[in-house]
C-alpha cells in the first residue's frame, strides 16, 4: 500500500475549484485517495427548498468502538479579485516551501493531513476500533445541509462517534501550537424601528425613527454582558449595519433598520440574551414612540470540552511531535464542532490560519507533514489506550 503523502493530496484538493456549496471533484479527489485503504464510503446529498443542495462524504475503516472521527470541509470561500493573486488560487503551486491557493489553510491541506495519518498508521496497525473521515461541503456556506444532517443521517443509522477532531486552522506560529477546545455562540439580531414618515421641513407632522433608532442603538451599545468566565473572554456585541433605505435629504424615513451581531460565552443563553435586548426595546418605544422590533438568529451556543483524557491525549500528540504543549483556546468564530459537541466530545486542530480567507492563502509545506504526524500521534495514542 502507497503511503498518501498529504502535500500531493492537498494540491490535487486545492485544484478542484469547490467554492461553496459546489464541489467540482473534490470529494471524488478524497475518496479515490482513500479507496485503497479498505474505507467504507457514504456520499450524502442533502437538500432543501431554503438552500442549495450539497455534497458529502463519510468514509469509515472498522465497526467497533470506539470510534475515532476527523472531521472537516472541502468547500472555500471566494477567491476575490483573481487577478491580484500571486499565483492561480486553483493551482496549487508551491513556491519557497509555502503552498498558494484557496483553501490551503482552511482547509483542504489539514484532510491532506487526515488521510495521510490513516494510511501511515493502518499501514502499521490494525485499530482497535474505528476511524473515520466526516467531510462537508457546506461550512463556508449556510450549513444546513452539510455536518448537521450528516450527524443526523449517523444517528439514523446508529453510527455513535466517540470522540472527534476537527482540521479547522486553529495554529498561530506552527501546525498544532493551539488546539481550540470551545468556541463561543454567535447570535444575529436585526432591530426594525417604524415611525411616520414625510417632509424634512415639517418634521412636526412626522415621527422621525432615526432618533429613536440611536437611542436604541445606544443603549444596546453599553451593555456590558459579562467579565468572562473560566476558559472564555468577555462576550461582545457589535453593530454591523444601520439602514434607513432613503437617499433623499429632505424626506423622513418610515423605518430604520440595524444590525449587530454578540459573541457569547458560557455565562450567557440566546433566551436571556433576547429577553434583555427585548426589555431596552420595550423602554425606548415605551418613551419616544413608533414601533420596534427584534428579529434574530443562533448560529450556535458556546461550548466548552472539559480538560480532561481527551484534551491530554491530543495534548501529548502534539508536545511528541513539537516538542512543547500546545495552548488550549476557546477563541475566534464559530465552526461545525458547534454541531459535533452535541454527539460527543470535540476539540479543533489544524493549521495556522493567518492568510485563511485573505488573497494569497497559504501554507507552509513543513507545516502540512507535522500536522499530518500530530495526526498520526493522536491515532497511535487514542488507540493504545484501548
Amino acid at each position: 500500500m502507497t503511503p498518501i503523502d498529504p502535500v500531493a493530496l492537498a494540491q490535487a484538493l486545492i485544484r478542484c475549484p469547490s467554492v461553496t456549496p459546489e464541489d467540482h471533484g473534490a470529494l471524488d479527489t478524497l475518496q479515490n485517495a482513500l479507496a485503497p485503504l479498505g474505507f467504507s464510503f457514504h456520499r450524502l446529498r442533502f437538500e432543501d427548498a431554503a438552500s442549495a443542495p450539497v455534497d458529502n462524504l463519510y468514509a469509515r475503516i472498522g465497526t467497533r468502538a470506539p470510534h475515532f472521527c476527523f472531521a472537516g470541509h472541502t468547500d472555500v470561500v471566494p477567491v476575490g479579485e483573481r487577478n491580484s493573486w500571486r499565483h492561480d488560487p486553483f493551482g496549487a503551486v508551491i513556491e519557497n516551501g509555502v503552498l498558494y491557493g484557496r483553501g490551503a489553510a482552511d482547509m483542504k491541506s489539514a484532510i491532506g493531513a487526515f488521510a495521510a495519518a490513516a494510511s501511515n498508521y493502518l499501514s502499521k496497525h490494525s485499530p482497535k476500533g474505528s476511524i473515520s473521515l466526516l467531510i462537508t461541503g457546506d461550512e463556508e456556506g449556510v450549513g444546513i445541509n452539510g455536518t448537521p444532517k450528516m450527524l443526523g443521517w449517523l444517528k439514523q443509522h446508529g453510527d455513535v462517534i466517540d470522540h472527534c477532531l476537527v482540521g479547522e486552522p486553529t495554529s498561530a506560529a506552527e501546525a498544532g501550537d493551539v488546539i481550540k477546545i470551545g468556541r463561543r455562540g454567535s447570535m444575529n439580531f436585526v432591530a426594525t424601528v417604524k415611525g411616520i414618515g414625510g417632509h424634512a421641513a415639517y418634521p412636526q407632522l412626522a415621527l422621525n425613527p432615526i432618533p429613536i433608532a440611536a437611542e436604541l442603538i445606544r443603549r444596546i451599545s453599553g451593555w456590558k454582558l459579562d467579565d468572562g468566565s473560566e476558559w472564555f473572554d468577555a462576550s461582545t456585541l457589535a453593530f454591523t449595519m444601520i439602514d434607513a433605505g432613503n437617499r433623499a435629504v429632505n424626506v423622513i424615513p418610515q423605518q430604520v433598520r440595524a444590525g449587530f451581531n454578540i459573541r457569547f460565552n458560557d455565562r450567557q443563553t440566546p433566551d436571556a440574551m433576547l429577553r434583555q435586548i427585548a426589555q431596552m426595546a420595550g423602554e425606548v418605544k415605551q418613551t419616544f414612540g413608533g414601533e420596534v422590533a427584534i428579529e434574530h438568529s443562533v448560529s450556535g451556543v458556546s461550548f466548552i470540552t472539559e480538560p480532561g483524557n481527551f484534551t491530554g491525549l491530543l495534548s501529548k500528540a502534539v508536545a511528541g511531535v513539537n516538542g512543547a504543549p500546545p495552548v488550549f483556546s476557546t477563541s475566534g468564530g464559530t465552526s461545525d464542532a458547534r454541531f459535533i459537541k452535541d454527539h460527543c466530545p470535540v476539540a479543533e486542530l489544524g493549521l495556522p490560519g493567518a492568510t485563511m480567507h485573505k488573497l494569497d492563502e497559504s501554507v507552509a509545506v513543513e507545516d502540512i507533514t507535522r500536522l499530518a504526524r500530530i495526526y498520526e500521534s493522536v491515532l497511535d495514542l487514542y488507540f493504545a489506550a484501548q
